[in-house]
């Protein structure tokens, strides 16, 4: 993100994170797209970079990439179903492939022991106040949700 809107944000500076430009996202075989929810929905700063792709929406440059999600939010209400929901519209409308990881974890999704996010629709974890750390079966599910959308991307890129 850039710095001035990071200031704006009252962010401390990033300047060890690359930062992508839109126009960079053709250039990949697939999208794993990665942020946090807020009130239920994907950040207004991912969204702004999504909406910075109308470019790529008008010569559907990206039609036809596999397309996956993952995300954080701060309760168990807060958005590990809808944040996704909310966010394949932004995938639909260029036209690429959504990607589910679906029950493909196995045994995992339906952990009910310990506190775990993540939903059919992608991996997810829980960040409280930012302080909690992804647990072992919530960076598992991330894990799988890795390979299992490379393993997608590999075959429709074979397929072309």
């Amino acid at each position: 993100m850039a710095e001035d809107v990071l200031g704006k944000m009252g962010a401390p500076p990033k300047s060890d994170v690359p930062i992508i430009t839109p126009n960079e996202l053709t250039e990949a075989d697939g999208l794993l797209l990665g942020f946090p929810t807020r009130f239920g929905m994907m950040a207004s700063q991912f969204k702004a970079f999504l909406d910075a792709t109308g470019g790529l929406w008008r010569t559907q440059a990206l039609a036809g990439k596999p397309a996956g999600i993952f995300y954080s939010t701060g309760s168990q209400g807060g958005g590990q179903e809808t944040t996704p929901l909310t966010s394949i519209t932004q995938l639909v409308h260029h036209g690429m492939i959504f990607v589910p990881i679906g029950y493909t974890f196995g045994a995992g999704m339906f952990e009910m022991e310990n506190v775990k996010g993540g939903s059919p629709y992608g991996a997810g974890t829980y960040a409280g106040d930012g302080s909690r750390q992804p647990t072992d079966l919530e960076l598992a599910q991330a894990f799988h949700q890795g390979k299992y959308f490379a393993g997608i991307a590999k075959k429709l890129k074979g397929s072309q």
